[in-house]
């Protein structure tokens, strides 16, 4: 298993925020279909004021390039993209038209397994 960490803004509007939120408590079949479709076998979001933080475990099968073909011929997916645009913001640093930017690990801690 591979896991990515990936950071975004929302537009700093509670309204906004809160409306981004009620679509995660339901995010349509469809999109978690192609989630799920492209090896991710494990999503978190968190967030903190406007920013938000994703934790994305995956299968040997994701890759990057497969999920943003699989993404782009999948109609659903682009109108829900489409629409989230109205409540995300690029995070400082970020490409043009790059939402989710990901994350470089710089410190992990792990307690071993024998000890004891």
């Amino acid at each position: 298993m591979t896991q990515y960490t990936f950071a975004l803004d929302l537009v700093n509007d509670p309204q906004l925020i809160a409306e981004y939120e009620q679509y995660h408590r339901a995010v349509w079949p469809e999109i978690q279909d192609s989630i799920l479709d492209a090896g991710v076998i494990h999503m978190q979001i968190f967030r903190f004021e406007n920013r938000l933080f994703m934790i994305m475990e995956v299968d040997a099968t994701f890759s990057f390039e497969r999920k943003t073909k699989m993404d782009a011929e999948n109609p659903k997916v682009q109108e829900w993209e489409q629409l989230m645009w109205k409540y995300q913001s690029a995070i400082p640093g970020a490409k043009e038209n790059e939402k989710w930017v990901l994350m470089d690990k710089i410190f992990e801690l792990k307690k071993e397994d024998n000890e004891g």
